[in-house]
Parts: structure tokens; C-alpha cells; sequence
């Protein structure tokens, strides 16, 4: 029989609004099922929109994945309503705004107890796939910190899947100032500045949308379940552990073991032509003939997506889906198209316990003043659970797992630090 104690969720699952609106005052809007589900997930996957409106109307939350990796936004794209995707995307940017406002008085915090720096960091996109090195970014990286006052100056302004653009950027962090005026961004090369709006424009999430719903829907992420460090050894006759000094840093050397990258991606809602195009697009970077500052409009602008067909009612009842096995839920929206994919990376690291800064401090800068896109592998990376010090030097290469059917082409990052006199 199906397990009791989510009475939320099956409100929602039977569309009953009026118990929905009545639970909903006292059941926890976060809480997940045996398959991760929150009670969001499930109002998306069934299309019913009344539960949607009511569940976000009292900070259902949109970031929280399932046991499959899937957001609430995800499931959303899939389903294919654009209204529903309009309304999850704004409410979600909505959500990250707020908890970046409560976070920032312990940020601004942060950089005040810590001494002033002037910090360089340089990594490198890089493939033995052959022509494929060439198109992948790299960037020097330099941060300049006073009191709670930051300046980031970077070449690499975007990375995604699909493209990157290149720049002259300065990102100028002023924790004194008020939040909506507190950052600001200068593009050196046109000479202009301007401060970061905290809202995007009606027209902007339109956008989104659009490419949203054109692409395909992908959870990846850094498995650090069984991640373990052991000590890297130099010498040929007589073995002993490897330290060896990186700038002004004697540096401990860690060989790290167990580290996969695991990669969903679905694509029910894509149509044959979005397909082909997203195929052609991939094709042109892996032979370098992908020119991103052309999105092929030929500056004519583009037809909102339309709603998709919304997908066949399921036929599953509440208890068909609570006795699933858990994680393994039947499909309650549009039926699943999904490639995986998963690469074990070889990593080194040198860690250094008289570099002048913690792992902490440096994501907590980060976090404020640039966008995290082109650095999440970095990032999942160093907020595992590093041995002692700092990270001064990361390099990693990956091999194709022999169980993967869908391969990630081989790449490698490598992070050099340094501290400015």
C-alpha cells in the first residue's frame, strides 16, 4: 500500500484545490516525497495550474532537484506550457534575489574580518579532442579587495554549453552602498559602465523562455559521494610524498580519486528541427567553424515559442505512484527522452597552508560580484571536502567511463592561484 505522511502532495496529485488551500497553511511546501518530489514537482508534471499559482504564491521553492536531479523549472520546459514557464522562471530569479539579500549582510561581513588581497587566478578550458582546444575559453582573473569593496577583473564575460563571449570586464562590489546600487559593471574596450539591475525586463525573461524551450533540459553535476584524497609521490627508487613550492607556497600534493561528473539530459519537448539545429550548432564547435556572435536572425526578431500540446493525462493513481520503487517514479507528464552520460576525471591538487586565504572567503567573493556559469565544475569541485590549506594549483583530465552511451567530448581544467605583491 502507499506510504501515508505526504498529504500535500496528494492534494495536489487529485487537483482538490479547496484541501490544497487548506493544507497548505500547515504542511511544509518543501518537503519531499519518496522520490524527491516536492509538491510543486508533481502540480507541474500534471498541468494542474491552480496548485501552481497557490504552491508559488507561498514560497514553494523552484532550486530544490528530485531524486532524478530535476527542478521544479525542469519539469516545467517539459510539460511545455509557456505561461507556466514564464511564471516558474520569474518566481525562481525572484527566490535567488532574496536569498542573496539575506545573505548579504553576512558577506559584506565576511570581507570585512578578512585582511585585503590582491589575488590572480587563471584557468584554461582545455580537449584532446583535435581543433576542439582552440575554441574553448581561458582567462587570467584578477581580484583586488579592500575592506568590503571588490574589484574583479576578467577577459571570459560567459561560458555556457553552446557559446562564450570575450571582453574587457571590471565588476565593482561596494558593500556600503545600498543593495540595488551595490554593483556595478565596466566593459573597458566600449568605455561604458552600467549598475546591475536586480530584476530582469518583461522582454529579457521572454527571451529565456524561448531558449528554454528550444533546448535541451540538462542536469549535470559533480558527484563528490566517494571522493578521496591520498598523497601523490615523487621519486623514482625512493618514494616520498611530493611537496614542491608554487610561487612563494610550499605546496602538499594530493592525487584525487573517485571524482565523476554525472549528465542528464532530456528532450520530450524538442521538436525534429529544434533538434537538427542544436546538432548542427555542436557539430560547428567541434570542428571550430562556430562563429558565436552570430545567432542566425539576421537581426529580424524572433517568434515567441508557443505552448506545446499538452502531454496525455496519466492514468496512474496516487498509490501507483507512492508504491514505486523510491527514485523510481512512474512518468506523470510528458513521456521521458533522455541521454546520460558520465566522466571520471584523474585529478591532482596542491594544497598550501601558508596561502593568506580560505577556500570559503575566496567562493563568498565570487559569489558576489560574477556569475557562476563558467566556473560550477570549479566551484562543485572545491566545495567538496578538500584536505587541509588552499587549493593553489588544480588540474584534472577525464576519461569516458566504459558504461556511458552518450560521452562528454574529454576535456581538462586547470587552475593556477597567485598572490599580487
Amino acid at each position: 500500500m502507499a506510504t501515508v505522511g505526504f498529504p500535500l502532495h496528494r492534494s495536489v496529485f487529485d487537483d482538490n484545490i479547496k484541501l490544497v488551500s487548506k493544507l497548505i497553511r500547515t504542511c511544509d511546501v518543501s518537503q519531499r516525497d519518496n522520490h524527491g518530489n516536492t509538491p510543486l514537482h508533481i502540480a507541474i508534471m500534471l498541468g494542474h495550474k491552480e496548485c501552481i499559482h497557490l504552491l508559488l504564491a507561498h514560497g514553494a521553492p523552484i532550486k530544490i532537484k528530485n531524486a532524478m536531479g530535476w527542478t521544479p523549472l525542469a519539469e516545467a520546459i517539459s510539460y511545455g506550457d509557456r505561461q507556466t514557464i514564464l511564471l516558474v522562471l520569474r518566481k525562481f530569479k525572484q527566490q535567488s534575489r532574496e536569498s542573496l539579500e539575506e545573505r548579504r549582510p553576512m558577506l559584506v561581513q565576511a570581507l570585512k574580518d578578512i585582511g585585503d588581497f590582491d589575488l590572480e587566478l587563471k584557468w584554461d578550458f582545455q580537449s584532446w579532442v583535435p581543433l576542439v582546444s582552440r575554441m574553448l575559453p581561458s582567462d587570467i582573473c584578477r581580484i583586488r579587495k579592500k575592506g568590503s569593496r571588490i574589484r574583479l577583473d576578467t577577459t571570459l564575460v560567459d561560458f555556457t554549453e553552446m557559446r562564450w563571449e570575450r571582453g574587457d570586464i571590471t565588476f565593482l562590489f561596494n558593500g556600503e552602498s545600498k543593495p540595488r546600487q551595490s554593483l556595478s559593471v565596466l566593459d573597458n574596450k566600449a568605455e561604458v559602465f552600467q549598475r546591475v539591475r536586480y530584476e530582469d525586463s518583461d522582454i529579457e525573461l521572454e527571451e529565456e523562455v524561448d531558449i528554454l524551450m528550444s533546448s535541451d533540459i540538462v542536469a549535470a553535476q559533480m558527484s563528490t559521494k566517494k571522493i578521496s584524497f591520498s598523497r601523490a609521490q615523487s621519486g623514482w627508487l625512493f618514494r616520498e610524498d611530493k611537496s614542491e613550492m608554487i610561487g612563494d607556497f610550499r605546496s602538499d600534493f594530493y592525487s584525487v580519486n573517485n571524482l565523476v561528473l554525472e549528465s542528464r539530459k532530456r528532450r520530450e519537448h524538442l521538436s525534429v528541427e529544434d533538434i537538427q539545429k542544436n546538432k548542427a550548432i555542436m557539430e560547428n564547435i567541434s570542428k571550430g567553424t562556430w562563429d558565436n556572435s552570430v545567432d542566425g536572425t539576421n537581426g529580424q526578431q524572433l517568434e515567441r515559442r508557443r505552448s506545446l500540446q499538452s502531454p496525455t493525462k496519466t492514468g496512474y493513481t496516487w498509490d501507483d505512484y507512492m508504491d514505486a520503487p523510491p527514485g523510481q517514479p512512474p512518468c506523470l507528464g510528458r513521456e521521458w527522452i533522455s541521454k546520460e552520460s558520465s566522466k571520471s576525471f584523474k585529478a591532482t591538487i596542491a594544497m598550501s597552508d601558508e596561502f593568506p586565504m580560505t577556500v570559503e572567503v575566496l567562493l563568498d567573493v565570487l559569489e558576489v560580484v560574477a556569475p557562476f556559469k563558467q566556473f560550477q565544475k570549479l566551484r562543485d569541485f572545491m566545495t567538496s571536502k578538500l584536505p587541509p590549506g588552499f587549493p593553489v594549483r588544480i588540474g584534472w583530465g577525464s576519461i569516458e567511463l566504459p558504461a556511458s552511451r552518450f560521452p562528454l567530448p574529454a576535456s581538462r581544467l586547470t587552475l593556477h592561484v597567485a598572490m599580487c605583491h
